[in-house]
């Protein structure tokens, strides 16, 4: 048998200039390997890029181009945002340049497929194929998010990575190209008045360990199954 042909594969997405030496901000998994990449601009000029660093627990990604005096979307500060506030997403969607939709935060602190970060902004503002990467701008024209998903069994919910956690990120991807963060190994639940019941408690306060994972951390402390 011939071995099946491999052929390029090609795929794209939005992002957007945080920094006029040519620092580009988007989402991981628009560049999950070491493949070449190139950034159209506004003006269809187009540069080769670099993936400077990624980071998949956030679905960030930072790329470098080489230019000078680029204009910039400056970070907003996401901690600030109200469920309720007005917000655009600006990207390339389906491969319609520089398309802009209109919605409202619907919620902050979202868990969505990755267990390892629940801080999602939802809003309803559309987000499609190819909206990924792309700024998340409020009424003052800060980039408060970074547009990362949008759920596929439903229409007007969509999920992006709050500014302030991109801003914690990108200078860990300057410095090393990765980010170094903290980790337990246990799985954990809000107590709710059934589990503190179940666990003998008189309130419901603190949280309940679900799981403990072999090896980790939590585990050589002592922690076990049912703690709170």
């Amino acid at each position: 048998r011939r071995p099946a042909a491999r052929h390029p594969r090609r795929g794209e997405g939005s992002g957007f200039v945080i920094d006029p030496d040519g620092y580009i901000l988007t989402n991981h998994h628009l560049v999950p390997g070491a493949g070449r990449g190139r950034v159209r601009f506004a003006d269809r000029r187009e540069l080769p890029a670099r993936r400077v660093g990624s980071d998949p627990s956030t679905d960030l990604a930072l790329l470098k181009v080489e230019a000078r005096g680029l204009p910039t979307v400056r970070l907003g500060d996401s901690d600030r945002l109200r469920v309720g506030d007005w917000v655009c997403a600006i990207g390339n969607p389906l491969e319609f340049d520089h398309t802009v939709t209109v919605g409202v935060v619907s919620s902050k602190g979202r868990k969505i497929w990755n267990q390892s970060f629940d801080a999602y902004i939802q809003t309803d503002a559309a987000i499609n194929p190819g909206n990924s990467g792309g700024p998340l701008v409020n009424l003052e024209g800060e980039a408060v998010g970074i547009s990362a998903a949008v759920s596929s069994e439903a229409q007007g919910i969509g999920f992006a990575v709050p500014a302030n956690v991109a801003r914690a990120v990108i200078g860990q991807l300057r410095e090393s190209g990765r980010v170094r963060r903290g980790y337990l190994g246990i799985q954990l639940q809000e107590l709710d008045p059934d589990l503190a019941r179940l666990v003998g408690l008189q309130e419901p306060r603190g949280a309940l360990v679900l799981d403990v994972v072999e090896g980790e951390p939590a585990a050589a402390a002592g922690l076990r199954r049912w703690d709170v």
